[in-house]
C-alpha cells in the first residue's frame, strides 16, 4: 500500500508572539521563528504508519515550504515514513490553499499513483480546513475531513467524522484522499534511532519547472483569495502627570473623567 501524507511546516507557538505581518506584501513575517510540524499532519503520518504497520507498503511526505524546512520535514521522517518530497520555490510564495493544493496535486501525480492521500484537518497557522477538499477535487479523489476514526477492510475504508453533537459513519473506496482530526490517534514519540535513520532516507526537492506549473497559478498571482488592507492597531495612549496632594489630585481625576463623559 503506497500511502502518501501532505505536511505544512508552521511557526512553532510557544513564538506566535513574534510573528509580524509585513505592509507591503501582506505575508508573514516567519524569519528567526523556529517552524514544526503542523501538530494534526502528525496524526495523520501516524494514521499512516499505522496502516503501515498493518498492511505493509510505504508512506511518502510530501510538503511545500521554503528551503530551510528540510530539518522540520525530517521529523517526519524520524517518526518513520520512509522518503520526503519537498516542493519549493520562490514562485510560490504567498500562495493560498487552492494554489497550494495545485502545486501539492502536481507533485502527487509526478510521483506516482498513490492508494491514500491523508493530510491534517486543517493548519495551525491558517485553519481554513480548505486542503483536503481542494486536493481531492484536482486529483479527481473521493475527499472526506475531520476523520476520528480510519480504519481499511480489503479495499474498503470505514471512516468516523465529528460533528458537533457526535459522528458520522462513512464507507469509501479507494483511492482517497482524507483529512484527520487531533482525536484519530495520539502521534508516537520519535526516537534517536529515528532520527538517524532518518538522515539516509530519500529526500527530494523539486521546483516550479520540475513540476511543470505555470507560475500564473501559484503564489500570489495563482491565488483567488488576496490580502485587504491592513491597519496595524495604535497602542498608544494619552498620558497627563497630575502634580499636588492626594485629595488634589484625586479632585483633578474627577473632572477629567466628568469631562470625558465617564462621570456623570
Amino acid at each position: 500500500m503506497k500511502i502518501a501524507v501532505c505536511i505544512k511546516p508552521v511557526p512553532d507557538p510557544k513564538h506566535y508572539d513574534k510573528i509580524t505581518i509585513n505592509s507591503e506584501t501582506k505575508l508573514l513575517e516567519r524569519q528567526g521563528i523556529p517552524m514544526i510540524i503542523n501538530p494534526v499532519d502528525k496524526n495523520a503520518i501516524e494514521a499512516a504508519l499505522q496502516l503501515k504497520e498493518q498492511l505493509s507498503g510505504k508512506v511518502v511526505l510530501v510538503s511545500m515550504a521554503p528551503p530551510d524546512a528540510r530539518e522540520t520535514l525530517k521529523g517526519g521522517l524520524a517518526m518513520g515514513a520512509d522518503e520526503a518530497y519537498l516542493l519549493s520555490d520562490r514562485a510560490f510564495i504567498g500562495s493560498d490553499t487552492l494554489a497550494t493544493a495545485r502545486v501539492l496535486a502536481a507533485g502527487l501525480k509526478k510521483i506516482g499513483e498513490f492508494d491514500l492521500i491523508l493530510t491534517g484537518s486543517g493548519s495551525a497557522d491558517s485553519g481554513t480546513n480548505h486542503i483536503p477538499s481542494q486536493l481531492g477535487e484536482l486529483m479527481r479523489f473521493p475527499h472526506l475531513n475531520s476523520l476520528i476514526e480510519l480504519n481499511l477492510e480489503i479495499s474498503t475504508l470505514k471512516m468516523k467524522t465529528k460533528i458537533e453533537n457526535g459522528h458520522l459513519e462513512y464507507e469509501g473506496s479507494l483511492p482517497m484522499v482524507v483529512g484527520v482530526a487531533r482525536e484519530i490517534n495520539n502521534p508516537r514519540y520519535t526516537s534517536l534511532m529515528g532520527v538517524v535513520m532518518a538522515q539516509n532516507k530519500p529526500f527530494i526537492t523539486w521546483g516550479l519547472s520540475d513540476l511543470g506549473l505555470d507560475s500564473a497559478n501559484t503564489g500570489l498571482a495563482g491565488s483567488p483569495t488576496q490580502p485587504g488592507d491592513l491597519h496595524l492597531p495604535r497602542h498608544g495612549r494619552k498620558a497627563e502627570m497630575l502634580a499636588g496632594e492626594p485629595e488634589d489630585i484625586a479632585g483633578k481625576i474627577v473632572a477629567i473623567l466628568r469631562t470625558a463623559g465617564v462621570l456623570a
